[in-house]
């Protein structure tokens, strides 16, 4: 275009995108007027609190950040102009301004090439600083022009330096995302992502498609995100509110089975049994084993009458209720509502009455038919069970070796059960020791992230959540750290109850530099896994490898890599063994260096020092690496960690180091 077209053209643009924001506003307005008077319209209470939610959530859909463009492209289709952005955007009759990303027409955004352009015949990316437009890009498919990654826009918005929470992708979801995001609602999927090819917000972006396209659903049900730890859910928290999405569940897994406070912690031979899949075994044997078949029959006195029921009728109703596989506490209420049952069969016939609410009650809770059931079918809790399992292991029997029996037993029980004091490990046991009990609510979909480090037992508890749903289980191999972490996710998917889940790899990264990819692919050998190298599009980057002679040296060498880091946009951070994170605090403080940890949510700080064990699944623009000896020596799995820590940087690494590197990092 001619210079005076193209200024012609951005001011137009500019001038529909204020025009979308205004409309978005009156959006806003008229919901927040709705949620004002409801009470006044609703015909009663009820119907006044439910509208009085849906409009209080309608308002936090509908919330504008100034600084996040309304829109990032333009789809020309039979000569009618379609602008693509976070959220649908209509204007006073209801006309679209702004179609949500997820709409079926926004497809071909992604989807649309040469080879298909799906009647495509523009697609304009625009560029955008803080919210404001400042340039577009067209792709001509009628003509045969497609830029693909070379799209500078495209780029820009990759490369773009972050400081704070992670950001959506919607402008930049590439094909083969595309097509993991828009999967169907009962397709569970696991991706095996290289570092940096996007697979955490595929994960995100997939839950908010589902919850445009099955919006009452899964409000039903729910959507759960499970991350690795509070930090990394801090990380991603504000990815689906700039989508609109306000009502996702996001939980780490000891949130999950959180039922009671962490007093202790296992030594690693201990928690390694209690995250062994055959302690569900152990405990399902536990429980039922408390079964009796009856001896006695039972004799009640009711008034005048006495009832009686034999031996042989409670033995059939005890077995007809184990036969009918329900969870325990379901087949013990079964078994008593079947005792009544009989004892109101035969009330009715003697005395020619059916006997009401409260008799019943009575009779459930009459002396003989409680002690029948303690005898036959004893009442249970989680905690108790796992008490009696961790105090007298040999109820396991053979599933466990006699060793493996005395390794999990407690050295000092508690003398009740409210007085145990419980490990993660325990949890976990009491969490299966529940589902044995009691069935768990099934969520709609949910979304597991940095999941190759899940042990059995904790993909059982996902499992329990999402029994009658699907998942997006998202993660790399070559990052698990735990002592259990999958060498193959079909292991994990056995466990999860999904094992026909496909595994789609995704190997392309987009956010990590070549340099930082290749440096890292070095350790990849020694992982002793089998997934594909990483290849990134990012051909910029820097990546420096400093061996500082002294190790007095390398704490005050580390800070001045901070402060030159700072010269540049974007985040920092110093990544380091747990046990130096303190010291280095205390000499970033002592150099005036503002800092925070990423726990420390409410910060402004753009350095944060992150303890190796707590970096999974984030990214900063520039991280400095403290040690990387240190970091392999301090755990059995530390240089899968080490592969972890190398990859979070999104344009600057530097390794700072003054014992030897690891063998697979030194340069032949």
């Amino acid at each position: 275009m001619p210079d005076s077209d193209l200024d012609l053209e951005l001011s137009t643009e500019r001038t529909h995108l204020t025009e979308s924001r205004d409309a978005l506003r009156r959006m806003r307005d008229r919901a927040q007027s709705l949620f004002s008077t409801g009470d006044k319209v609703a015909g009663d209470a009820y119907t006044a609190e439910q509208l009085g939610r849906h409009m209080a959530r309608r308002v936090k859909e509908l919330a504008d950040d100034p600084d996040t463009p309304l829109f990032f492209g333009r789809l020309d289709i039979d000569e009618s102009a379609y602008h693509v952005g976070r959220r649908h955007v209509t204007d006073d009759a209801g006309e679209p301004m702004v179609l949500d990303w997820r709409a079926p027409l926004s497809r071909s955004f992604y989807r649309a090439s040469v080879r298909d352009p799906q009647g495509v015949s523009t697609r304009r990316r625009f560029g955008f600083v803080k919210g404001e437009l400042t340039s577009f890009e067209d792709e001509h498919l009628d003509r045969g022009e497609e830029l693909g990654t070379s799209s500078r826009i495209l780029t820009a918005e990759i490369e773009r330096p972050r400081v704070g929470p992670m950001r959506d992708i919607v402008a930049t979801i590439q094909p083969e995302q595309d097509e993991l995001v828009r999967a169907e609602l009962g397709d569970s999927i696991c991706v095996q992502g290289a570092p940096g090819t996007g697979k955490t917000a595929v994960g995100l972006h997939r839950a908010a498609f589902l919850l445009y396209l099955h919006r009452e659903r899964l409000r039903r049900s729910g959507v759960l995100i499970v991350g690795p730890n509070g930090a990394f859910l801090s990380y991603i928290s504000a990815v689906l509110p700039t989508l609109g999405e306000v009502e996702v569940q996001q939980s780490t897994l000891e949130d999950l089975i959180g039922r009671a406070p962490v007093k202790v912690v296992d030594p690693p031979e201990v928690a390694a049994l209690k995250h062994d899949v055959r302690m569900a075994q152990v405990l399902h044997q536990a429980l039922w084993g408390r079964l009796a078949r009856p001896v006695e029959p039972i004799m009640v006195s009711d008034g005048s009458y006495r009832w009686r029921i034999d031996v042989e009728p409670l033995r059939r109703i005890v077995d007809e209720a184990r036969r009918e596989g329900l969870p325990y506490a379901v087949g013990r209420e079964r078994v008593r509502a079947r005792v009544v049952g009989l004892l109101q069969r035969q009330s009715e016939y003697r005395t020619g009455n059916s006997p009401g609410e409260p008799w019943l009650r009575r009779m459930s809770r009459i002396k003989p038919v409680a002690e029948f059931l303690e005898a036959s079918w004893p009442a249970v809790t989680p905690e108790s069970l796992v008490v009696s399992l961790l105090t007298d292991p040999s109820i396991a029997g053979d599933l466990l070796t006699a060793e493996e029996q005395e390794t999990i037993r407690w050295v000092k029980p508690p003398r009740t059960v409210k007085s145990a004091k419980f490990s993660t490990g325990d949890l976990l046991l009491v969490d299966e020791a529940a589902g044995l009990l009691e069935r768990e609510n099934s969520f709609g979909h949910v979304v597991v992230d940095e999941a190759q480090d899940l042990s059995p037992m904790q993909a059982r508890v996902i499992a329990r959540r999402s029994e009658h749903g699907s998942i997006t289980l998202l993660g790399d191999l070559a990052q698990g750290t735990a002592p259990w972490a999958a060498t193959d996710w079909r292991d994990i998917l056995v466990h999860l109850g999904k094992p026909d889940a496909p595994v789609v790899p995704l190997t392309v990264g987009f956010r990590v530099p070549e340099k930082v990819v290749a440096l890292a692919n070095r350790l990849l050998p020694a992982l002793g896994v089998n997934v594909p190298e990483a290849v990134s599009l990012r051909r910029d980057g820097d990546l420096d490898v400093v061996e500082v002679p002294d190790p007095a040296d390398l704490d005050a060498r580390t800070i001045d890599e901070v402060t030159a880091a700072l010269g540049h946009e974007g985040s920092v951070a110093v990544i380091a063994a747990d046990d130096a994170v303190d010291r280095l605090r205390a000499k970033l403080t002592a150099a005036g260096i503002e800092h925070a940890t990423p726990d420390e949510v409410e910060t402004a700080a753009r350095v944060m020092v992150v303890p190796a064990t707590m970096v999974k699944g984030l990214e900063y623009d520039h991280v400095v690496v403290h040690e990387p000896a240190d970091i392999v020596a301090a755990e059995p799995k530390g240089l899968h960690r080490l592969y972890v820590v190398l990859t979070r940087a999104v344009t600057r690494l530097s390794v700072m180091h003054s014992k030897p590197l690891p063998d697979p990092l030194r340069l032949a």
